[in-house]
């Protein structure tokens, strides 16, 4: 039996290509718009109002096709998640 280490770094960017490679292969298309749970579990809130809060200061975007239904662009999202990271020390 062989053992292979890898530094912990190199580990998750392995892991990040097999992903990517994973989703080129079976063609997984990452939705552009996303229900209000959905945009909770992505911006890891547990309130409708918070997301309401976030929508309403137009830190996200968002579309309302009906007066009922409301969906969550991904890329602002992302973006919204990107700008409001912190680099580690």
């Amino acid at each position: 039996m062989q053992v292979i280490c890898l530094e912990e770094k190199a580990f998750y960017e392995l892991v990040e290509q097999v992903v990517e490679r994973l989703k080129e292969k079976n063609n997984v298309v990452r939705d552009k718009w996303v229900s209000n749970e959905e945009a909770m579990r992505l911006l890891n809130v547990k309130s409708k109002t918070t997301l309401q809060k976030l929508r309403d200061e137009g830190k996200i975007r968002f579309s309302q096709p009906e007066k009922k239904i409301i969906l969550y662009d991904t890329d602002s999202i992302n973006a919204y998640l990107e700008k409001n990271s912190r680099d580690t020390f």
